[in-house]
């Protein structure tokens, strides 16, 4: 790639169902130049999440749809290049929404360092990023696991899910995950140390849960909505908290969401049910990434990385979400 060449992709079109490529554009524009009191980072990595769905449509959310014309949004990782901030420097690590391009000039205020020297790169896009804060702060804050509880995660093989499960294990609870197909299933109780894992393709999931939660569902950690979260309602312990974190399952309708059915079951077993943005947590990270650190140098968390090379890849590589083919936190190499 020419240095003094910036490839982005911007969002040209609003999609109906599953994104295309033909909803983007691949442009290519010169490297910007940082204004007074931004950095220039190059991006080494992109992070892409279910989220980046919900943020191409034009409506009401948690954050501003992104505009048409606009380089479509997304956290990355890299290395800034030029500095115009006097707290950041050329060969300084950032983490940040700094959107599917090589190069991206943005304001500190928004962005985290990243060190290489503590962990790879990749890294602080899963355990040590959102997802990892999704996870720790979701499950702690709102999802108050005790020991010997039951938590029931959905996604479980997937960034956030696998996080929840062995922070649940860590605090005492037991664990016990939704995943799609044996391969994944035998990671998450093999390789993650989950309780066990239900395998939603194959398995009969009412009657998974049933047999490997007895005393129902204390807490529920729900990435995908629809059917699982109604199957996974009717079968709560007094008292549980579900913590409503995404819903993959009903990104790409075209129709109405799926609401939950079994709403009831929160009235009956005196249950609670909460939305979760992390983005709310922001002031807190240090906090989270500090306890994530910890577990992962002691060898109590792992991480799985999906990554893909190449920035030219991302419509294709972001359907990978959808289709349940990514195995880990998914990523682009950029450079």
């Amino acid at each position: 790639m020419n240095a003094s060449t910036n490839r982005k992709w911007m969002l040209t079109r609003r999609p109906v169902g599953l994104p295309k490529r033909s909803d983007f554009s691949f442009e290519t524009a010169p490297v910007p130049e940082p204004a007074d009191g931004q950095i220039l980072v190059r991006t080494h990595y992109i992070s892409l999440d279910p989220a980046m769905r919900g943020w191409m449509n034009d409506a009401r959310s948690y954050v501003p749809p992104i505009p048409l014309g606009d380089v479509m949004r997304a956290g990355a990782v890299g290395e800034v290049v030029a500095s115009r901030h006097p707290g950041w420097k050329a060969g300084d690590h950032a983490v940040g929404m700094f959107g599917v391009q090589d190069y991206a000039a943005a304001d500190p205020a928004g962005v985290q360092r990243a060190d290489p020297s503590l962990a790879p790169l990749p890294l602080f896009l899963s355990v040590l990023g959102m997802p990892g804060m999704t996870a720790y702060f979701g499950l702690l804050d709102i999802g108050n696991p005790q020991p010997g509880q039951t938590v029931v995660v959905s996604a479980a093989s997937g960034a956030v899910g696998a996080l929840v499960g062995q922070i649940a294990r860590i605090k005492g609870a037991r664990a016990v995950g939704l995943a799609g197909g044996p391969d994944k299933c035998a990671y998450v109780t093999g390789e993650l140390g989950f309780d066990a894992c239900i395998d939603y393709k194959n398995d009969d999931v009412g009657r998974g849960l049933t047999k490997n939660c007895p005393n129902g569902i204390d807490v529920y950690f729900d990435n995908v909505g629809g059917d699982i979260l109604d199957l996974c309602l009717a079968r709560l312990a007094r008292r549980a908290r579900v913590i409503i974190c995404g819903a993959i399952s009903q990104y790409n309708n075209t129709g109405p969401v799926k609401g939950p059915a079994n709403y009831l079951s929160l009235l009956v077993n005196n249950a609670r049910m909460e939305g979760f943005v992390v983005f709310n947590y922001a002031a807190r990270y240090g906090e989270g990434a500090r306890d994530m650190a910890t577990w992962l140098g002691e060898g109590r968390l792992k991480s799985r990385e999906d990554i893909v090379d190449g920035i030219e890849t991302f419509p294709e590589t972001l359907l990978k979400l959808f289709s349940g083919e990514n195995f880990g936190k998914l990523m682009i190499k950029a450079v």
